[in-house]
């Protein structure tokens, strides 16, 4: 009999604490506990998939019915008990999937099976998987078991979703929170794995798996054994990469390349390369902002310890980041994440790419005019709008003149001679002559005997005729002769454009003026309200327009003729119908009310 294929996440699983990959605070805490005899009655495993949870809790379950543990806490795999478990018919061991079985009965029934005393061995274990798949009436059946357990209960409860578990449960138990594997282990258990199955691979393409798989052993020892059958026996970096659909970064460092020399045409031609080779613009725009952030990171050497690259790779990423300023690294990765988040929202995804990669291949350009004699130059705030724009007008000094004849006072201004000195306040002359001192004779400006003039006139002199001042017209409230003349003028402009039923509706319209602002057209029917619906934004700008009043809105109602013929049906409700259905069939009625049937408003 041929040896049946067993996937290596079940093939390699490990069997005790020390095969664990990547969670080594939590495996010691546990074989402690063991050797200490401090077991707590609950425990619950938090984290990821595929990171180790239900394995630990085997192992776990396993450790403490062994009857001949190791001196490090270590289960023998010799006794009994060992032996029982991992043949799968250990009777001390139940595990339940909460997400299959996560109704109160199915709690109540794995409560009653606590009651039993194990047959052999010191410990029954419950495993409860995905336990925040549960009810809430099925973790209120579970709490007063999980608060007080008999002393040979061990209650295991597994996770992905730690929020989702009520706090009353998560008070009850000893929490473990697993981590993601890192790149580095996952690498070395999948070398340990193609060592022992004589496999050729690469350490790249064993790299480039364990990012793909993202802090999961699970799924990088999956993508290992599909791998392996695509490629007959032999892992290399191109197949790889080929078969899990990752572009090269290659063409990243190329089209960067392309980029910075400001060459549009091949890196339109680099990314069409790409799109033939079936790789979405999504996956472009994701990748190459993954490479940009990379090269940031290279940038400085503290935090180039968190570039997780092919080991071939990062020379190339740390020569090509220092070419490259962090300004446009910076300004490119923010343009590819607004590009990546409106990739859903676009219509014509491939234009959406080329589009974005236009405005990197001018990022350079645009920084360097962005700057002036090596300074940044700050981007001019306007807080307002701004309706023009005018010469600023040099300061003017004013003179306040009191008479006592008129009854009220005038400004009036001087010309002033222009001086380096910046005016810092105007001196108040009186009619009346002072005796001053020497010194303010001195200090004040010479008299200017020539004709007083205004503040306005004198502003006028300054701006000149050179700025027309357009004059703000007042808004015009409805009236029937001017409305029904747009109106007309706008059914006009639809003739002209071909839309000759929209116009025909137009003439046949009846207009009512309700207030200053507001008008009612009234139409024959229901088409005809439609072709006005579909006309209502560019006539609202129309009249807008007209009567320079943006307040202006109009209702369409629609007045059916006699010569419609409509049917009943479509003038009745649901209600209306069942009551005429009634009156006609009185059994309708009774049977609505025998078996307490609603209508559908």
């Amino acid at each position: 009999m041929e040896n049946k294929f067993i996937v290596s996440a079940r093939k390699y699983r490990p069997q005790n604490f020390n095969t664990v990959v990547g969670q080594s605070h939590i495996t010691t805490t546990l074989k402690n506990a063991i050797k200490n005899n401090q077991l707590a009655h609950a425990f619950l495993f938090c984290g990821p998939r595929g990171v180790g949870k239900t394995t630990c809790a085997r192992i776990l379950a396993k450790t403490i019915n062994c009857t001949n543990p190791t001196p490090e806490g270590e289960a023998c795999n010799t006794c009994n008990s060992c032996v029982s478990f991992d043949a799968g018919t250990s009777l001390n061991i139940h595990e339940l999937d909460a997400a299959s079985n996560n109704s109160v009965d199915d709690i109540r029934t794995l409560v009653e099976q606590v009651r039993f005393a194990p047959q052999a061995g010191k410990y029954k274990v419950y495993i409860v998987d995905e336990v925040h798949m549960l009810s809430a009436s099925a973790f209120n059946a579970f709490l007063k078991t999980l608060e007080e357990p008999p002393s040979y209960a061990i209650f295991i409860l597994a996770t992905t979703e730690k929020h989702k578990i009520l706090p009353t449960i998560l008070s009850r138990c000893q929490i473990f929170d697993f981590k993601r594997i890192t790149n580095q282990d996952t690498v070395e258990h999948l070398q340990e794995i193609v060592d022992k199955e004589s496999i050729k691979a690469e350490k790249a393409a064993l790299q480039v798996i364990a990012q793909k798989s993202e802090g999961c052993m699970r799924d990088s020892l999956s993508i290992l054994d599909k791998i392996v059958s695509f490629t007959n026996g032999t892992v290399t970096y191109q197949n790889t990469l080929e078969h899990l659909n990752i572009l090269d970064e290659d063409y990243y460092f190329k089209i960067l390349a392309a980029m910075q020399e400001q060459d549009m045409a091949a890196a339109m031609l680099l990314y069409d390369e790409i799109n033939r080779k079936g790789f979405e613009g999504d996956l472009v725009l994701n990748g190459f902002a993954e490479f940009i952030r990379n090269l940031l990171v290279c940038k400085d050497p503290k935090s180039a310890a968190l570039l997780e690259v092919v080991e071939g790779l990062r020379d190339k990423y740390i020569s090509t980041a220092a070419n490259t300023s962090v300004s446009y690294l910076v300004s490119a990765l923010n343009i590819l994440n607004e590009a990546e988040i409106n990739f859903k929202m676009a219509r014509n995804k491939r234009l959406h790419v080329e589009l974005t990669l236009i405005k990197l291949n001018f990022l350079q350009q645009a920084i360097e005019l962005s700057t002036e004699n090596g300074q940044l130059v700050k981007k001019k705030r306007v807080d307002g709008p701004v309706a023009f724009r005018t010469k600023a007008v040099p300061s003017i000094q004013v003179k306040q003149v009191s008479s006592p004849a008129s009854s009220g006072s005038r400004l009036y201004i001087e010309d002033q001679p222009k001086t380096n000195n910046p005016v810092t306040a105007a001196t108040p002359v009186t009619a009346q002559p002072a005796k001053t001192s020497a010194a303010a004779k001195t200090s004040r400006p010479p008299v200017n005997n020539g004709p007083k003039k205004s503040l306005l006139d004198a502003l006028r002199e300054k701006v000149g005729d050179q700025y027309a001042i357009e004059e703000v017209k007042e808004a015009e409230v409805l009236n029937m002769d001017k409305l029904r003349s747009c109106w007309d003028a706008y059914g006009t402009q639809l003739e002209q454009q071909q839309k000759h039923s929209s116009a025909g509706t137009f003439r046949m319209a009846d207009l009512q003026i309700d207030d200053d602002i507001h008008f009612t057209v009234r139409v024959p029917a229901l088409t005809a309200q439609k072709f006005v619906e579909q006309e209502r934004m560019m006539l609202i700008d129309h009249l807008h327009k007209a009567f320079n009043n943006r307040g202006i809105t109009f209702t369409i109602l629609v007045e059916a003729s006699e010569k419609e013929d409509v049917p009943l049906h479509m003038r009745l409700n649901s209600k209306e119908r069942f009551e005429r259905i009634a009156e006609q069939y009185p059994l309708v009625k009774e049977l609505k009310e025998r078996l307490k049937l609603e209508i559908d408003y």
